[in-house]
């Protein structure tokens, strides 16, 4: 269950961040034009430069992608992740679908709920 919880979470990062660069191309190619250093600003005047930064680089994707490949290691050796973690994410998961409706935050519920049942399944041993 553990390494479906960790497989779920790579893939929703990586192709966060896959969809992100296609649909924010332009705002990229601005950063790496302008030297990366400092490229997008942060005043409110930002606008789609912005926008690209928080939903890509500045999102939750890359460590979602850290965190699934981290379950993933943990399950091939036998350790369970602590309820905790499958709770706190189920909470963020749902927090952020119920604010952006619709939205496939909601799909993290499924790995939230495969650390949970790892977890107690690991318990009960």
């Amino acid at each position: 269950m553990l390494r479906w919880a960790g497989a779920i979470m790579v893939v929703l990062g990586a192709g966060h961040l896959v969809i992100l660069t296609a649909l924010s191309w332009d705002a990229i190619a601005r950063w790496v034009e302008q030297g990366l250093w400092a490229a997008v600003p942060l005043a409110e005047s930002a606008g789609s430069d912005a926008v690209a930064f928080w939903a890509g680089a500045g999102s939750f994707a890359a460590p979602m992608i850290v965190l699934g490949c981290l379950m993933w290691h943990l399950a091939g050796r036998g350790v369970a992740v602590p309820a905790w973690v499958g709770w706190g994410l189920l909470a963020w998961w749902t927090l952020g679908g119920v604010l952006l409706v619709p939205s496939p935050f909601f799909v993290g519920v499924v790995p939230s709920v495969l650390i949970v049942l790892a977890a107690r399944r690991q318990a009960l041993r």
